[in-house]
C-alpha cells in the first residue's frame, strides 16, 4: 500500500507542477494556489504538501528555465571576450525572466531571510553558474571588482519586475539593461 500512495504522490506532484506551469504562464508569480489545486484536482492541503511556499512552486515551476541558464553560462565560458560572454548571458537572463512569467519573482531576494542567496535556491543555481563568467571578465579589468552576480541579478530582477506590465516587456526590459550596463553618461 505504501508503493502505491507514493506512486500517487507522484502523480500529485507531476500534475500539480504541470497545472502550476499553465497558471504561472498565464498570470504570473501571483497564480492562485487554490486554482492550481482545484485544476489538479486535489485538495490545497496537497499542493502544500509538496509546495510549502509559493517560492517553493515558482522554483519548480522555474527549475528547467535555470537549467537552460547554468548551461547557458556554461557554454559562454570559454570564448574570446569575458565581459561580452557575461553580457551575452545576462541578457539572456532579462530576456528569459521577462518571457517566463513566474522566474523574475523566483530569483527575487526574500527579504525576511538573513542569507538571501540560502533562501533563494534559484538565484543561488545562477550565482553559481555566472561566477565563472563574472570572475573573467574582473579578471579582463572590463568589469569592476567590486560587482557580484547578486548584484547584477538583483538588477535584472528589478528591471523584470518593472517591465512585466508594458506593452513591450522584452524590448523595454532589454533598453533599461543595456542603459544600466552602458551608464548615462554619453557614448564617445
Amino acid at each position: 500500500m505504501a508503493v502505491s500512495q507514493r506512486a500517487d504522490a507522484r502523480r500529485n506532484y507531476t500534475r500539480i507542477l504541470a497545472v502550476a506551469e499553465e497558471e504561472v504562464a498565464a498570470r504570473g508569480a501571483g497564480a492562485s494556489l487554490e486554482q492550481i489545486a482545484r485544476t489538479a484536482g486535489v485538495g490545497s492541503a496537497t499542493v502544500r504538501r509538496h509546495f510549502p511556499t509559493r517560492r517553493a512552486l515558482l522554483e519548480a515551476v522555474s527549475r528547467k528555465r535555470i537549467e537552460a541558464l547554468c548551461v547557458r553560462a556554461h557554454d559562454l565560458t570559454g570564448g574570446d571576450d569575458g565581459r561580452g560572454a557575461l553580457l551575452e548571458w545576462l541578457s539572456d537572463v532579462v530576456a528569459y525572466c521577462v518571457s517566463a512569467r513566474g522566474l523574475a519573482a523566483a530569483l527575487a531576494y526574500d527579504a525576511a531571510g538573513t542569507d538571501p542567496v540560502g533562501e533563494n535556491a534559484c538565484a543561488a543555481v545562477l550565482e553559481e553558474a555566472a561566477e565563472p563568467l563574472l570572475r573573467r571578465a574582473v579578471r579582463e579589468g572590463t568589469v569592476a571588482a567590486d560587482i557580484t552576480v547578486a548584484d547584477v541579478i538583483t538588477l535584472i530582477v528589478g528591471i523584470a519586475l518593472a517591465t512585466e506590465h508594458h506593452p513591450e516587456p522584452a524590448a523595454l526590459a532589454e533598453r533599461l539593461f543595456r542603459l544600466a550596463v552602458a551608464g548615462l553618461s554619453p557614448q564617445s
